[in-house]
C-alpha cells in the first residue's frame, strides 16, 4: 500500500520502502512501525521520513496525441497504444503517457494533476485509468480494489486451451536471479488470482495451435496475466520474456506471422466500476487495435471475437461517454 502512495518518487522502490520501515523511518500515529507486513487501521496517520534523495528532474509536459475514451471532472480513461511507456523511469525519462497527460492537464484548474491508477507494460495496449486529484486517486483506489469492479483483458496465446472457464491462483514473486522477471509458485509469493474464459481456439491442423482468451484481473500484480498464462502452458503470442513459442518444423504462413508479431498480444479491453463520486456504474471498453485485429483475422479467431459485445459491436444498452 505504501508503495502505491509513493509512486511519484522514483527512489521509493519496494526494497527501499522495506529498508525505511526496518530503520524506523515510517510511523503510524507517531509510532515507528518495524514490520513490513504490519496492518494499518482505518483513519490512522502514516508518515514517512525520507532520506536525502538525489534531486530528481521535474517531469516535463510533452504534447502528444492521446485517445481519451472517457473523461469527467474527476477522472479520465485513456486508450494507451502498444510501445508507449506509462511513466518515466531510468530507461525512459521522457516521451511517456504521463508526459502527455501533464500537457493535457495544462488546461485543468489548479490544483488538479494527473496520476495513474492502472499501469500497463510498454508493449501492452488498452485502458489506463487516470485520476485528476489526490482525493479522486484515493477514492478510485478503494473502488478498483472492491469486488464489484472488473478489469478485463484480451490475450492470444499459444496452445489450444482445453477449458472454457477457470481460475489461475498461483502466487507471484520477483525472480531472485533476475529482478525484471516474475515467477509463479504454488506456495511462495503474493496471492494472485486471474479468471480466464476461452473465447475461441484454432481448429486442429489450422497451421498453429492458438486460443483467444478473456482474462479478468482479480488481483493486480506485476506481469500477472503474462506469468499466469505461461505457467499454465499457454504463453502469450509475442511475449519474449515469458516463453515465446518457436516451434520447429512448422513454417506455415500463420507461424511465420506469429514469430514476427512485434509485441505480446495482450490488450486491456474493458474496465467496469462504480464511480466514486456519482455512484453510477461506469463501463468503458477499448477498441481492438489494428495489429491485434489483423492477428485475429489471420488466425481466423476474429469471427468469434466479433460475437463478444465490445466497442465496435456494443450490446443493446451501451453507456454513452460523459460530456467533457
Amino acid at each position: 500500500m505504501l508503495r502505491r502512495h509513493l509512486s511519484d518518487i522514483p527512489a521509493a522502490t519496494r526494497t527501499a520502502i522495506q529498508r525505511w520501515i526496518e530503520t524506523g523511518r515510517v510511523t503510524v500515529d507517531n509510532m515507528p512501525v518495524r514490520r513490513v507486513a504490519a496492518r494499518v487501521a482505518v483513519g490512522a496517520v502514516m508518515a514517512v521520513r525520507l532520506p536525502d534523495l538525489p534531486a530528481a528532474r521535474a517531469m516535463q509536459a510533452e504534447d502528444m496525441p492521446l485517445t481519451i475514451l472517457y473523461e469527467d471532472a474527476h477522472l479520465l480513461i485513456v486508450d494507451k497504444p502498444a510501445g508507449l511507456v506509462a511513466h518515466p523511469s531510468r530507461g525512459y525519462p521522457s516521451g511517456t503517457l504521463m508526459n502527455g497527460l501533464l500537457a493535457l492537464a495544462r488546461h485543468w484548474p489548479a490544483p488538479l494533476r494527473p496520476s495513474l491508477l492502472t499501469r500497463l507494460d510498454r508493449q501492452t495496449s488498452g485502458l489506463v485509468v487516470v485520476a485528476k486529484s489526490a482525493a479522486a486517486h484515493a477514492a478510485l483506489q478503494r473502488t478498483l480494489r472492491a469486488g464489484s469492479s472488473k478489469k478485463e483483458y484480451l490475450a492470444v496465446v499459444h496452445g489450444r486451451v482445453p477449458v472454457t472457464h477457470g481460475d489461475i491462483d498461483l502466487r507471484l514473486r520477483r525472480d531472485p536471479g533476475d529482478r525484471r522477471r516474475v515467477v509463479a509458485s504454488a506456495i511462495v509469493g503474493e496471492i494472485s488470482l486471474t479468471r480466464v474464459s476461452r473465447v475461441a481456439r484454432t481448429k486442429a491442423g489450422a497451421g498453429a495451435d492458438l486460443s483467444l482468451l478473456r482474462c479478468e484481473l482479480v488481483t493486480g500484480r506485476t506481469h500477472q496475466i503474462r506469468v499466469h498464462l505461461a505457467a499454465r502452458g499457454w504463453p502469450i503470442v509475442g511475449d519474449e520474456v515469458y516463453g515465446r513459442v518457436q516451434r520447429r518444423g512448422r513454417s506455415t504462413e500463420m507461424m511465420r506471422s506469429l514469430r514476427a508479431f512485434p509485441r505480446q498480444a495482450l490488450h486491456a479491453w474493458r474496465v467496469a466500476f462504480v464511480h466514486p463520486v456519482t455512484g453510477c456504474l461506469l463501463t468503458v471498453q477499448a477498441p481492438l487495435p489494428s495489429d491485434l485485429h489483423d492477428l485475429l483475422d489471420l488466425t481466423r479467431l476474429l469471427p468469434a471475437w466479433q460475437k463478444v459485445p465490445g466497442p465496435d459491436h456494443p450490446p443493446a444498452q451501451s453507456r454513452a461517454r460523459a460530456p467533457r
